[in-house]
């Protein structure tokens, strides 16, 4: 699963074969369950970036996001400040878009007073683990009624850019459902790394 060069007759999720980057992506990290709160923490901003754009853009640039964002250390971004915002906004490897920066900063913020309450960012975002049967199939929604919860939870806590749509197309990528398609190569690896998944705060 984790070759260099990837099995191209394999049968896997359409979208994957959309650009080279994907290929890689989706066979080793799409789906796959996270627990790990940088990395929960890095696709929520990730994907609030992407509003508006397409996941190719920003995954080229994720590197940059990485780099710019100091790993998506919750603690550090939340310590940014205005001369940071400028910064980022002069930085031509990521998307330039204050509101964004912005809104990532303010997020981390929010992170932290979670961090505090739960223990982790993961602890609180597997306690809204959908039942699978509430997506029964795969990649035929947008949204779920456990994303618009989820969503609705954010913006009551001070969190921005986490949109229903924006909060599923997380779940999907953290591994919170097994969104490959039936006839995908990567699903049943996928569905084994959930079933030995420990659940954070169970």
């Amino acid at each position: 699963m984790t070759s260099m060069t990837p099995d191209l007759d394999l049968p896997r999720c359409p979208w994957s074969y959309a650009a080279p980057e994907f290929l890689a992506y989706h066979d080793t990290e799409w789906g796959f369950p996270v627990a790990d709160d940088r990395r929960l923490f890095e696709k929520l901003s990730l994907e609030g970036f992407q509003s508006g754009l397409s996941w190719r853009t920003i995954l080229a640039k994720r590197d940059n996001f990485r780099a710019a964002f100091a790993g998506f250390d919750i603690a550090r971004v939340a310590r940014y400040g205005e001369r940071d915002v400028e910064r980022l906004l002069q930085n031509s490897g990521i998307v330039r878009h204050r509101g964004k920066i912005e809104a990532v900063i303010n997020n981390a913020q929010r992170a932290e007073t979670l961090v505090e309450r739960d223990g982790s960012l993961a602890n609180f975002v597997w306690r809204y683990e959908p039942d699978p049967a509430e997506v029964p199939e795969p990649q035929t929604m947008s949204t779920s009624p456990t994303s618009v919860i989820l969503s609705k939870e954010l913006r009551k806590l001070g969190w921005k850019f986490v949109g229903p749509t924006t909060v599923f197309a997380f779940m999907q990528a953290m591994g919170l459902i097994n969104d490959h398609t039936n006839t995908c190569a990567i699903r049943p690896e996928a569905q084994r790394q959930r079933s030995r998944f420990t659940r954070p705060g169970r």
